[in-house]
């Protein structure tokens, strides 16, 4: 019974948090496909640049694929020179 409330508690205080009331974008652009024992490689989507992730595979294999969850704008706005 304790844990079952314990449980119920928990789970309303998740859907409370302000991350569930408001969508939040993925702000990793890109996805390492690591190449695995017939074809059963990871995936890692943690990258912001392409160059991050090409540096991540360099030398273990494996490929940079877009992110297809990446919800953030096309392109980042270059700054300014002044």
């Amino acid at each position: 019974m304790r844990f079952a409330l314990a449980a119920l508690l928990l789970l309303a205080a998740a859907a409370m948090s302000p991350a569930s009331a408001q969508m939040q974008h993925d702000p990793y652009r890109w996805c390492a496909d690591y190449a695995g024992f017939r074809g059963l490689g990871a995936t890692n989507c943690w990258f912001m640049t392409l160059e991050q992730c090409r540096a991540a595979v360099s030398g273990v294999g494996g490929y940079c694929t877009p992110n297809p969850f990446y919800t953030g704008p096309d392109e980042r706005p270059r700054p300014k020179r002044q």
